[in-house]
């Protein structure tokens, strides 16, 4: 029998598996019309619990080089999200007194959507990307770019050719780190004495609460809560001085981070993590009921589903996340199922979604003859935000399916 894999933050081995959701395709590899004659990679995704620290993560690792370095995931391709990265400039700009040159770094910039935020006002700015097509896709902001993963191997350098940073930012990235303790060393390298390190990051609570299995992909190595982070970071001589629960994309945790004794530790961590041990997310029976969950939601969706079809109604979805290729996969939607999936960005249309295959088009394909009569949300966390862009296509008669957390027809 194979040893169970070590734990991600302790190092203990007894993490235990509580969900399998098969073997699936790489969840933002969306294949072009050429690559679907060629075999595409699969691989187990399942989620464990750690018995020493109560670590939620996967159980089965992928190569970060294997996804990474080519990707279609654009952090503009949502309002919402760019709002919310104004937001957070605003806040960390006055809190670090960033405004008159400080140096901010985004670990997982992506197109740089929020440095830019940081650039307009005042600050200096670099962005930390293994993906090539990213560094071409966001040319034009002029933001400094550092192409490669950050880890202890490169801080030094980084920290060599721009100095070192007042801030520190990783949004949506924290949880893609298969390294851990390269990556707090890292930090430690290019981290100005007093300097800050603020991560966002999916939480676990909201997680539980809204059955959001479908944020389980092989890029989140990790699923946080407050207390494994807390045993992460005081290991590497860190401590979190703040923590903030986030609405955006259905529930996140923002947490600041600094050296032991640079800073005042708020009394938001406490809070924050009393409500975990209350809520039992330290419990591995938690999390079994919680697969138990997901196994009925299945059920549920796709009876939903294959009853609209037999009903001969015309079936297509919206949003083509990385979450949607984990539901699609794990519920089993095909091209069967859904005509096709419209999304609003144009690194996507013209590709297909991985592993089921589904094409992917323009928004403008929902009011074109013959036009769905409902259609799955995929990118359900930003429904306010698409609801309304499709304001049109709904008072056409067009209807929605929310698959998460409960089925729901809008």
């Amino acid at each position: 029998m194979a040893q169970p894999p070590s734990c991600i933050v302790c190092a203990g081995s007894g993490v235990e598996t509580f969900l399998d959701l098969g073997s699936t395709a790489l969840a933002n590899k969306f294949p072009s019309g050429e690559d679907l004659s060629r075999p595409e990679p699969r691989f187990p995704l399942r989620v464990g619990f750690c018995h020493g620290c109560g670590h939620v993560q996967l159980v089965d690792r992928v190569p970060p080089e294997a996804m990474f370095t080519d990707y279609l995931y654009v952090s503009s391709a949502s309002d919402t999200l760019r709002a919310h990265f104004d937001d957070l400039a605003a806040a960390l700009t006055a809190r670090h007194d960033l405004a008159d040159g400080g140096l901010v770094i985004d670990i997982g910039c992506n197109d740089a959507s929020l440095l830019c935020c940081f650039r307009d006002r005042g600050a200096r700015t670099l962005g930390v990307d293994p993906a090539e097509n990213l560094a071409e896709f966001s040319r034009d902001t002029r933001i400094e770019r550092y192409r490669g993963f950050f880890g202890a191997d490169t801080a030094g350098e980084i920290a060599d050719r721009w100095g070192r940073a007042a801030l520190v930012t990783a949004t949506n990235t924290f949880p893609h780190i298969p390294d851990l303790s390269g990556f707090v060393a890292g930090l430690d390298a290019v981290l100005a004495p007093g300097g800050a390190f603020v991560l966002e990051a999916h939480y676990l609570v909201d997680l539980l609460d809204q059955l959001a299995f479908d944020t389980v992909y092989h890029e989140h190595v990790s699923y946080w809560a407050l207390g494994p982070m807390m045993r992460l970071f005081e290991d590497h001589g860190m401590e979190v001085v703040r923590a903030e629960r986030l609405p955006i994309h259905h529930g996140q945790l923002r947490a600041t981070v600094m050296r032991r004794g640079e800073g005042e530790v708020d009394r938001s961590v406490d809070e924050v993590l009393a409500a975990e041990k209350q809520l039992g997310i330290d419990r591995l029976d938690t999390w079994r009921a919680f697969a138990g969950r997901v196994g009925r939601l299945r059920a549920e969706v796709m009876d939903c589903l294959n009853g609209l079809k037999a009903e001969g109604r015309r079936l297509a979805g919206y949003g083509a996340p990385a979450k949607g290729s984990t539901l699609l996969e794990f519920f089993g939607v095909g091209p069967d199922l859904l005509d096709f999936i419209a999304d609003r960005s144009p690194l996507k249309q013209g590709r297909y979604t991985p592993g089921s295959h589904i094409p992917i088009v323009a928004p403008e394909r929902l009011l074109e003859e013959p036009s769905p009569d409902h259609v799955l949300l995929l990118a359900w966390n930003f429904e306010d935000e698409i609801l309304a862009q499709q304001a049109e296509f709904r008072r056409r008669g067009g209807k929605f399916i929310l698959p998460v957390p409960e089925v729901r027809i809008v």
